[in-house]
């Protein structure tokens, strides 16, 4: 497995930054401009990664405060899952997305920076939307 991660410490407390994620609905302002057909409920999420795939994705798990974990819905280009870890410090809460995925070594040299790209935007964006 091929791991990217990225975390964000936000002045939010842990029970909010858990309540934003684990609804998928809220994770279409997580994502960048080249996603779009977006549907979701608060357990799935569909879309379309412009010039690539339509990707289903359904959390899989979620440990209140700590964790959700998002795998895909149905077969997908790749094997993958994202994690969201919390942790709360003090008045702080950071929140980390992992995303690891199945990659050869040619996906993985193709995907690599996009996947990076990803986990950072994500973060990034979680924290625009929590400030």
């Amino acid at each position: 497995m091929t791991v990217f991660e990225s975390k964000v410490l936000l002045n939010k407390p842990v029970a909010e930054v858990y309540a934003f994620l684990e609804d998928l609905n809220n994770h279409e302002g997580l994502m960048p401009e080249n996603i779009y057909n977006w549907s979701s409920t608060k357990d799935e999420a569909r879309f379309t990664i412009q010039n690539m795939a339509k990707l289903a994705l359904k959390v899989e798990s979620r440990i209140e405060n700590a964790e959700i974990l998002i795998v895909p819905a149905e077969a997908a280009p790749i094997a993958l899952n994202l994690k969201w870890t919390l942790n709360e410090t003090g008045d702080q809460t950071e929140a980390k997305l992992t995303i690891s995925a199945e990659l050869n070594m040619m996906m993985k040299m193709l995907a690599s920076g996009p996947l990076q790209k990803l986990t950072d935007y994500q973060t990034s964006a979680l924290a625009s939307k929590l400030s």
